[in-house]
């Protein structure tokens, strides 16, 4: 009995280090992996309103605005006004852009419908953020109830509102996953487009670490989703499924794009269109090529008929 302790303690000498050792291999490459996704690499905008007026007489409209969030940090965003009385839509970017890549969309809108749009950049995103990690959807969805709520504040010169009872949200990707769960809490949102949908902030983390650190694939981003409940563990990630969300949504008009250009959000997407219970007001095409999340693939025959899409919904399901 004596020699099987004794064999027991030297296995577990040998054994133990080399498992503590892969511990703390797994969580420091977890780490890493979380801290460079979660502060997404700062970029100049593609385009200003300044230069986008030389084109456009609508686009040198646009106006910079800044509103408090929830936890009294200030957001920014570019403005669009449209009619007094009309509805307004706000347009909300993936992970890794910001509000220069709606700024086209936004103003084809505001051409077409004369609705007021606002382009806001989320959290991290942007030229010199004010907060610099994300959460992937948690922290952000809270953050576009305060731009909503800036929206509805907006007054003409007369002192009168100028945004209408009804408001959209467009989204793509992260942008998407923050509208949806927006909507849930904001009655007001009655029309929807939302593009290579993730169906939870987990899924999202792992499409973001895959495509930031190929090499490894899957194996890369299960060790980060690993380590997420830990890095993130007091910050507002969250780990609730927009299926939920979907399952108790009625009311709303929702238009549900994607394309293979983005198979794992299509997929997500396509499931998500199965959790409505009343799909009487859903519309869905996940076949586009490219779709949104693709956009800067896009020749400019396929954007303008991406662009008359959503100009289309939104002009048929806020106005009714």
């Amino acid at each position: 009995m004596s020699r099987l302790v004794r064999l027991l303690k030297v296995i577990a000498r040998l054994i133990l280090p080399v498992l503590l050792i892969l511990v703390i291999g797994v969580f420091g490459a977890s780490y890493y992996f979380l801290e460079s996704v979660s502060k997404p690499r700062a970029t100049r905008y593609l385009v200003t309103p300044e230069k986008y007026g030389m084109i456009s007489t609508r686009g040198s409209k646009v106006t910079e605005e800044t509103w408090e969030n929830a936890t009294g940090i200030k957001s920014r965003g570019w403005l669009l006004r449209g009619n007094p009385g009309f509805p307004g839509v706000i347009l909300v970017h993936r992970y890794g852009a910001d509000r220069s890549h709606m700024l086209d969309l936004g103003v084809k809108i505001n051409e077409s419908t004369n609705f007021t749009i606002l382009m806001p950049d989320l959290r991290a995103h942007g030229e010199s953020p004010a907060v610099v990690t994300t959460s992937f959807g948690a922290c952000e969805t809270d953050d576009v109830i305060a731009a909503m709520g800036f929206l509805r504040s907006l007054r003409t010169e007369n002192g009168d509102l100028l945004v209408g009872k009804n408001i959209g949200a467009y989204g793509v990707e992260l942008g998407a996953y923050v509208a949806f769960a927006a909507s849930e809490r904001d009655p007001g949102l009655k029309s929807l487009v939302l593009d290579s949908v993730p169906l939870d902030s987990e899924q999202l983390l792992r499409s973001v670490v895959t495509r930031s650190f190929p090499v490894g694939g899957s194996v890369t981003a299960k060790i980060a989703n690993l380590g997420s409940y830990i890095y993130f563990a007091n910050s507002c990630f969250s780990r609730r499924s927009l299926c939920e969300i979907a399952k108790h949504t009625s009311g709303r008009k929702i238009l549900l794009l994607g394309g293979p250009d983005a198979p794992e959000l299509q997929e997500s997407t396509n499931q998500l269109a199965i959790c409505f219970p009343d799909r009487s007001g859903i519309e869905q095409n996940t076949n586009l090529i490219p779709s949104g999340f693709g956009d800067t693939n896009a020749s400019l025959e396929q954007s303008q008929n991406y662009d008359e899409r959503v100009i289309d919904f939104f002009g048929r399901t806020l106005t009714e």
